[in-house]
């Protein structure tokens, strides 16, 4: 299996920096002329354009699969759902280059979509969360991950994807005052050699989150990145899948909905927004918006 009109920036390997934008609509305003300057005027190498439930809605269509991303709650812990109209993750060789691409994408937006958030991202220890554990050891590669993050079929849909987005902050300090031994056993993995650790509990993260344990697997493409601010770190959670379903179930059980037992991460991390995006496809080197109308 095989696709070369999926955006490249769905399955192309951690850029050195990156930085993720979620827009608004602006009431009153003309998004169907913004939408046609962000088709023809975006390029594909900047970076990954997705298309939330409010923007698809405001031009009274309909993407199959594609809807608001669900707040949850479970034993001491929550998910929020913060879904906005667009969402961009840029990706650059260093911070000049994610810096003038910005530019150009609100000049494109013009009045029409107003920014909520901003937050520069980047590539830490060679593609490690900020614990110092590898994130993204289960992506899957080649035709698999192209199954696993890229829709197959459907006509305006082909070559598309969904993805998921969380923002996680970490308690880093709390989290290096654990002994090594329960970092590990909230990770589920030996963060020296990365190997999965059978002995962990079942809270472990990497259980918890076992893409082949889910009836269908779950498997998906993660590009997630390190952020950190002035007072604030953590993760930019980014996941690519063809169906939203297989992430659901998987958050489902985090926040232990199965089983009344809520995930190893929620000892020292928590999530502060949630979206889920349509990325459409490209024809001819350009966003594909024929499923919208456009």
């Amino acid at each position: 299996m095989s696709s070369s009109n999926h955006q490249p920036g769905i399955l192309e390997p951690h850029c050195a920096v990156g930085r993720t934008l979620t827009f608004r609509i602006a009431p009153g305003t003309d998004i169907v002329a913004a939408l046609r300057r962000l088709r023809d005027g975006f390029p594909p190498e900047l970076g990954v354009v997705g298309l939330g439930a409010p923007t698809v809605l405001a031009l009274g269509k309909r993407v199959p699969g594609l809807r608001v991303f669900p707040a949850m709650s479970g034993p001491a812990c929550s998910v929020p759902s913060t879904q906005q109209a667009l969402w961009f993750m840029l990706r650059g060789r260093d911070r000049g280059a994610v810096f003038d691409a910005s530019r150009s994408l609100r000049k494109l937006m013009g009045d029409a979509f107003l920014t909520v958030d901003v937050m520069d991202t980047f590539t830490y220890h060679g593609g490690r969360d900020l614990t110092r554990f590898e994130d993204g050891t289960e992506n899957p590669k080649g035709d698999d991950a192209v199954e696993a993050a890229i829709v197959s079929e459907g006509e305006g849909l082909r070559g598309s994807s969904f993805v998921a987005v969380q923002r996680w902050v970490h308690d880093l300090a709390r989290f290096e005052g654990f002994e090594p031994r329960e970092r590990n056993h909230v990770i589920g993995r030996d963060a020296e050699t990365n190997e999965e650790l059978e002995d962990a509990p079942p809270t472990a993260h990497v259980k918890r989150t076992a893409q082949e344990s889910f009836e269908p697997a779950a498997f998906m493409v993660r590009r997630s990145m390190p952020w950190a601010s002035a007072d604030r770190e953590g993760l930019e959670f980014i996941a690519y899948v063809a169906k939203l379903e297989g992430f659901e179930q998987m958050l489902r059980r985090m926040v232990g909905e199965e089983d009344g037992q809520a995930d190893g991460l929620f000892r020292f991390s928590f999530p502060i927004s949630g979206g889920y995006y349509w990325c459409p496809p490209l024809a001819n080197g350009k966003l594909d918006l024929r499923a919208l109308g456009l």
